[in-house]
């Protein structure tokens, strides 16, 4: 029998890791989970409950709330991919959205937002077999995970295949200058922030798939996922 190992994979914003990640995960028999969506669904919560004003956040206010927050996921059944859900809504297409972009990442500095949501991966994590991405999965959730990626592109690149993604959606009224400036900050705020902040493991391999197409890049992190998998078998 196949021993089952934990494969971390780190980055910044918009340079396709959840893609990755859902890919290999369906690949290889895998459970995918999505922290950004975790993150993304709390900040969600926060908009709607007037937490976020141009004032700020109001942390306690959130904080004080976090007991009424259940962050989960529900299988497409069309597609067979995790769904976010905040206290059993889809909510999906919305945490998607510019609104959510631009306060996800103040919101994922929190102290106490990123202790319970570590808390909930690493929950998911016990029996191995997964595929978790986020920002700091092979640093801080799974410091000991046998596969860690680290994955980035030029901050042009990601803006680009953001704004794609937007229009494919059918989004309006969106700048790509907006979204180059959101990823810049993006950046910034992740490997910036006190907790927990973005930065690759000493031993995650690191993938610049600023130039390569999806292909190219599945077939280089399954590579690696059979690597790996070898190496334990022994």
């Amino acid at each position: 029998m196949q021993s089952k190992i934990i494969v971390a994979i780190d980055g910044h914003s918009s340079c396709g890791k959840s893609t990755m990640a859902k890919w290999l995960a369906h690949q290889v028999g895998y459970i995918y989970v999505d922290t950004g969506a975790m993150y993304r669904t709390i900040t969600l919560y926060a908009l709607r409950s007037g937490f976020i004003t141009s004032a700020g956040i109001d942390t306690e206010g959130l904080k004080a709330s976090l007991g009424n927050i259940k962050v989960s996921f529900r299988l497409d059944p069309d597609t067979h991919l995790p769904l976010a859900c905040l206290n059993n809504e889809v909510v999906e297409s919305e945490i998607r959205g510019m609104e959510v972009s631009d306060n996800v990442s103040p919101i994922a500095a929190l102290p106490f937002v990123r202790e319970v949501m570590t808390a909930q991966q690493q929950q998911m994590g016990r029996e191995k077999g997964i595929v978790m991405d986020g920002r700091d999965i092979g640093t801080a959730v799974f410091p000991d995970a046998e596969l860690k990626i680290f994955v980035t592109a030029s901050a042009e690149v990601r803006a680009r295949r953001r704004y794609d993604e937007l229009i494919g959606k059918g989004e309006t009224g969106i700048n790509l200058a907006d979204i180059e400036r959101n990823v810049v900050e993006r950046d910034y705020i992740d490997s910036h922030r006190e907790v927990n902040p973005l930065r690759q493991a000493p031993d995650a391999l690191v993938l610049d798939n600023s130039h390569m197409t999806k292909d190219e890049q599945n077939r280089w992190l399954l590579s690696q996922f059979e690597t790996c998998v070898a190496a334990h078998q022994q």
